[in-house]
């Protein structure tokens, strides 16, 4: 059954939980991009990582749960990249397995039709600085660290002037999210335009296609007949 068809059949609401995605600074940052501010967006570059010690009883490392880089923090990279540049035509993947094919550091380009390219990185075994910038042919606007919650936008245009805009935040990461399932569900919706399911099917799409560069495999991969 295709994602979508059973919640719109029964009027129930469905979204995935990417909280990145609701925050005011990331709102922000798309808002800029779309204004042409930074002119044609040529590159992106995100990062985010952190250092867990190896433990396959933690979920980090576990392939039966779906442990390592890629899918606990690859997601956040991706919203800059999707966000700027939308869906890739192309993408090249690298990474580095335990024995247990968990992959603890993975780098993935995205190519675009126009040229564009978007670079990568995530990690569970280095201390990133946690960036994303993205950079057109008029400009630039550089995340604050964690990109996945930055506080302030940084905006340079190509002659070198700058500025900063700040952002408060309201309660926990999640409370922008929450309030969007709240309006989403008050207003009959079944699908929220911020977080669509084609956003979802694209992001799980791209992840597959790196798996499958890699050679990452999970044991719900394995088909019994």
């Amino acid at each position: 059954m295709m994602v979508g068809t059973a919640p719109a059949a029964n009027g129930v609401f469905l979204m995935e939980a990417v909280w990145t995605r609701f925050l005011p600074s990331i709102n922000r940052a798309w808002d800029i991009i779309a204004s042409g501010e930074l002119g044609e967006v040529q590159w992106v570059q995100a990062d985010l990582g952190f250092v867990s010690a190896y433990d396959r009883n933690s979920r980090l490392w576990d392939p039966a749960a779906g442990g390592g880089a890629l899918l606990d923090l690859a997601v956040y990279p991706l919203t800059w990249a999707l966000g700027a540049l939308g869906v890739p035509t192309g993408v090249a993947a690298q990474a580095t397995l335990t024995d247990d094919g968990v992959d603890m550091r993975n780098a993935l380009t995205l190519s675009y039709a126009n040229g564009a390219v978007a670079q990568l990185l995530t990690s569970i075994v280095a201390a990133c600085p946690g960036t994303a910038t993205v950079s057109g042919n008029a400009g630039w606007l550089t995340a604050s660290t964690p990109q996945c919650n930055p506080s302030s936008l940084t905006i340079t245009t190509a002659d070198g002037r700058s500025r900063v805009e700040s952002f408060g935040q309201v309660g926990s990461n999640y409370v922008y999210q929450l309030r969007e399932v709240t309006r989403c569900i008050q207003d009959g919706l079944t699908e929220s335009p911020t977080m669509p399911w084609a956003d979802s099917i694209a992001t799980m799409e791209l992840l597959d296609a790196v798996r499958g560069q890699i050679g990452m495999r999970y044991g719900s991969d394995q088909v019994t007949v």
